[in-house]
């Protein structure tokens, strides 16, 4: 039975071993085809290099200056820069330099999202100066011109008048200037509007404009703000009315 038993013991062992050799021979060999596990966090470009290294010739370092110029520069050049903005004013406007002036100092700023957020700042400041609204005005309005709208809803309310404006529609809202001077950024955009405005006396009477009407409105705001600074509003510093 012990006979038995080591004889059994020693097949087994055999076999192990001889399996074992198997296996090697076919994973336990480098053919030149593995892939790495996958890691999410790894850069794709390739292993990292230290300071001290100098980095392979085909990699690329995300903390590399790049000059005009340089002999390592691709064959075909991006687009210009100013090109992105072509549909808001030609790439050899002052329009689009002024854009790229702020860009420089403030990376994240877009055109296209500040023309809509001009938008409904036209379209609140509107409506908040009809209804008398001096709270929200003065969160919108730099200094100079809140003292202007005050004044005015002032004088309406001491002649007991009311205002209503509504708005249809905002047809056009484009940039028609940017100027940086310094940390100072200002944008002008002209607004044509279909307005329904009317005024009405302390009896409800209209003296002013017209509560079924539709009107079109042209009107050139300016907005500012100090660049690189904490505070991420435009103020609105000047309005006039278009011819």
């Amino acid at each position: 039975m012990q006979n038995s038993f080591d004889m059994t013991t020693i097949i087994f062992l055999a076999l192990a071993v001889f399996v074992a050799w198997k296996l090697r021979s076919v994973l336990g060999q480098k053919t030149g085809q593995e892939q790495p596990p996958t890691d999410p966090f790894a850069r794709r470009e390739g292993a990292p290099v230290r300071p001290d290294q100098a980095p392979p010739a085909d990699s690329k370092r995300d903390n590399v200056i790049r000059l005009p110029g340089a002999a390592n520069d691709p064959a075909v050049s991006p687009a210009p820069a100013a090109d992105r903005w072509k549909d808001i004013a030609p790439a050899d406007s002052a329009i689009v330099a002024g854009i790229e002036a702020i860009i420089r100092q403030e990376p994240g700023f877009d055109p296209r999202a500040f023309i809509g957020g001009a938008k409904a700042a036209y379209e609140t400041i509107v409506t908040a100066f009809a209804r008398g609204d001096r709270k929200v005005l003065k969160g919108l309005l730099a200094k100079e011109v809140y003292e202007g709208f005050e004044q005015a809803i002032t004088d309406r309310e001491k002649r007991g008048e009311k205002a209503e404006s509504s708005f249809v529609s905002i047809d056009k809202a484009e940039i028609t200037a940017v100027d940086v001077k310094g940390k100072n950024g200002q944008v002008t955009l002209a607004f044509v509007s279909q307005l329904i405005s009317v005024t009405r006396d302390a009896q409800g009477a209209v003296v002013d404009g017209s509560a079924e009407a539709v009107s079109e409105v042209n009107d050139i705001w300016t907005f500012a703000r100090q660049l690189g600074s904490r505070d991420p509003n435009w103020l609105l510093v000047a309005t006039e009315s278009a011819a």
